[in-house]
């Protein structure tokens, strides 16, 4: 008890130096989200049951999957436009490929992710070699790669996809046993640790400042306690979803990607400082065809995994309010809009915080308009909070 004592007042007073220097982290969107889920939950008692949690662990991951991409390009500083037709360009390669000519599911979602990263690929060689703004570029994907989807689907226009097919299982299948989802907790809380220490043993080898073990046990047992809490009721109702398996997988190595490799500490520079990357020898070109290439890529599987819920594609496949939800969710999550700050769990915790909203307006049949008032303030108040955090920042001299 003395132990967590101390560990507690360490964080305590580390919290206190972060929030006065404009350091807040996710704690706002943490906040957000309780006070969502607290919200609903008085409205109507089945917001936080195990049956709309799982759903709502399911509903996040296709427009989770291309917000992640979106982190990618605000760590530049810059913002990509045309995911959501890139996702629904996907989509329509994978239905044509597999259903109007019988290509194999495996080969047609390898085509269909590949166009993705080629579209991306394209994109961000023309923003490194124009200097063209990004959000002209991407602008006018937007519109090509609609186009490029509306002429592959050809006068259709529909596209109905094999509900027992490999894509269809990406978000159907669960893992009833209880074993995988407690199994997957135990593995989440174990792996954080043993990275926590290992980094706090290399930072005190050469007199770094390090987290106390004490702070990093505290920590795991908070991260075990909420995986296995999650863990017991998706168990309650048709256990750990495929979909949501894939999408925590990814988020983790590509956070691991961009916080632990050489390619994602450039990607970080450049969002910190172009000019300045180019002073210390970095290569921006491929630095940002890189970055527009991942969020490519993303937005292609992510709208795969759209496809995949509704086991359908067809000519408003990536339009409406997709591509909003996918820039918001980055936003909201903590990636900040000026470059050079956010995680891959930004893009988690923003989803989470929109779909919510989504799936508590539809329990208590609240009218849309609602929904997106909401949504629209909540961005707001992050964008707001983005900039009084900057300024924060650079008046401790740390922006």
């Amino acid at each position: 008890m003395r132990a967590v004592a101390r560990a507690m007042e360490d964080g305590v007073a580390v919290f206190r130096r972060k929030l006065s220097a404009g350091e807040l982290g996710s704690l706002p969107v943490v906040l957000v989200l309780a006070v969502v889920w607290i919200t609903f939950q008085s409205l109507n008692e089945n917001f936080l049951s195990p049956r709309n949690l799982s759903n709502l662990s399911v509903d996040i991951v296709g427009t989770g999957l291309i917000a992640v991409g979106i982190v990618f390009v605000l760590l530049l500083g810059e913002l990509d436009l045309s995911v959501g037709s890139i996702s629904g360009l996907a989509a329509a390669v994978f239905a044509v490929l597999n259903v109007n000519h019988g290509a194999p599911e495996w080969l047609a979602l390898i085509v269909a992710v590949l166009a993705g990263t080629v579209a991306g690929t394209v994109q961000g060689y023309s923003i490194a070699r124009t200097r063209v703004p990004a959000f002209v570029v991407t602008l006018a994907g937007l519109l090509t790669w609609n186009g490029l989807m509306l002429a592959i689907l050809g006068d259709s226009g529909t596209v109905n996809l094999d509900e027992n097919g490999l894509l269809a299982k990406l978000t159907s299948y669960y893992f009833t046993q209880d074993a995988v989802a407690y199994g997957l907790a135990a593995v989440a809380a174990g792996v954080y640790f043993v990275v926590c220490d290992r980094d706090r043993r290399r930072r005190r080898a050469v007199g770094m400042p390090h987290r106390s073990l004490r702070g990093i046990v505290v920590r795991t047992a908070g991260l075990a306690a909420v995986a296995f809490t999650v863990a017991y009721l998706l168990n309650r109702f048709q256990g750990l979803p495929l979909a949501l398996l894939v999408f925590l997988v990814v988020v983790a190595g590509l956070d691991v990607m961009l916080r632990r490799t050489h390619y994602g500490r450039q990607v970080y520079a450049l969002g910190g400082s172009v000019e300045a990357s180019r002073r210390a020898s970095l290569s921006v070109t491929w630095v940002q065809t890189a970055v527009l290439a991942a969020s490519g890529t993303m937005a292609a599987v992510g709208g795969l995994f759209l496809a995949s819920r509704i086991t359908s594609v067809s000519q408003s496949s990536g339009s409406g309010v997709l591509l909003v939800n996918a820039i918001a969710a980055a936003v909201i999550g903590g990636t900040s809009l000026f470059g050079g700050r956010g995680t891959t769990w930004s893009a988690v915790l923003g989803m989470l915080v929109i779909q919510s909203i989504a799936s508590g307006m539809a329990i208590t049949d609240t009218p849309p308009a609602v929904q997106f008032i909401i949504t629209g303030s909540v961005l707001f108040a992050a964008v707001v909070i983005d900039a009084l955090s900057r300024r924060s920042q650079e008046s401790h001299g740390r922006a």
